[in-house]
C-alpha cells in the first residue's frame, strides 16, 4: 500500500496503455476524455516507450507483457481482468467463461506484477449477460464496466486499499483460429455460446463437411430485417 498520499490531489499524471489495435480503443479514448473532464490530465499510449513518468498507468487489453522498466516508470500500474482471480488467469477470461456458461463476469482492477495477473486486487466489480448477446454486445459492456472502474478508481479521496489474491490459481489458454471450430453434427442450440463469442471478422466460426471448409458470420437481425422477413412469409 502507498503509504504517501500527498501526489493524490489532482492533477496526476494518467496513461491509458493499450498495446495492440483492437476493440477496446474506443473505450480507452472515452476514458481518456472522462478522466480529463474529472480534472486530471491523461495521455493514450500504444508503446511502454512512450511512457514519461506517469502517476498511474492503466494497462487495458494488453497482449504483451509490460517489461519491468516501463512499470518503474509510474508510482501505480493497474491492469483490468476479467476473472474471479486467482481463478481465470491468462487469455480471453470472458470468452473462456462464457463457453462455460457464465452468465456473471468478475472484473477485477489489480496492481501489475510478476507473474502474470498474480497482482493484488484493488477494486472488484460484475459484469451481466442474459445469453443471448453476440460478440459486440458482449465487448460493449466489458468495456464500458471497464472504464466505469478506473473512473471508481481515481474518483477514490485516497488510494484505494488492495487486498491480496486468495485460493488456488487457474489458467486459461491463448484463443486460436481452430477454437472457432464447430461441430456440423451438433445442434445450433448447443453451440450458441461459441457462435456469440466468435469475431465475425478476425476468427469466424466455421466447419468442415463433404470435403470443403465453410464459414458463419453471426448477426442479430435488425427490425428491417424481420419485417422483409414477414413480408416473404406473407407472399
Amino acid at each position: 500500500m502507498i503509504s504517501n498520499s500527498d501526489w493524490w490531489k489532482k492533477p496526476r499524471e494518467i496513461a491509458v496503455m493499450v498495446d495492440t489495435p483492437g476493440w477496446f480503443d474506443q473505450h480507452a479514448e472515452r476514458l481518456v476524455a472522462q478522466i480529463k473532464e474529472q480534472g486530471d490530465n491523461a495521455v493514450f499510449h500504444r508503446s511502454h516507450s512512450d511512457l514519461d513518468q506517469p502517476d498511474i498507468v492503466f494497462y487495458l487489453s494488453c497482449m504483451k507483457i509490460t517489461p519491468p522498466d516501463a512499470l518503474s516508470k509510474a508510482r501505480v500500474n493497474l491492469v483490468a481482468h476479467a476473472s474471479d482471480l486467482p481463478r481465470g488467469r491468462g487469455f480471453s477470461p470472458l470468452v473462456w467463461q462464457v463457453l462455460e456458461g457464465a452468465s456473471e463476469i468478475p472484473i477485477r482492477l489489480i496492481h501489475a506484477a510478476d507473474p502474470v495477473d498474480s497482482g493484488d486486487i484493488v477494486l472488484s466489480d460484475s459484469v451481466f449477460f442474459e445469453g443471448h448477446e453476440l460478440n459486440d454486445e458482449i465487448r460493449l459492456r466489458l468495456g464500458e464496466r471497464i472504464v466505469a472502474l478506473c473512473l471508481s478508481y481515481l474518483a477514490a479521496p485516497e488510494p484505494p486499499r488492495e487486498r491480496p489474491q486468495a485460493g488456488d490459481p487457474s489458467w486459461y489458454d491463448r484463443r486460436g483460429p481452430e477454437d472457432s471450430r464447430l461441430d456440423p453434427e451438433r445442434s445450433i442450440t448447443e453451440q450458441f455460446d461459441l457462435l456469440r463469442v466468435v469475431d465475425n471478422l478476425r476468427y469466424p466460426a466455421f466447419f468442415d463437411l463433404r470435403g470443403h471448409r465453410y464459414i458463419l458470420r453471426i448477426a442479430k437481425a435488425d427490425a428491417t430485417d424481420e419485417d422483409a422477413t414477414a413480408q416473404e412469409d406473407e407472399r
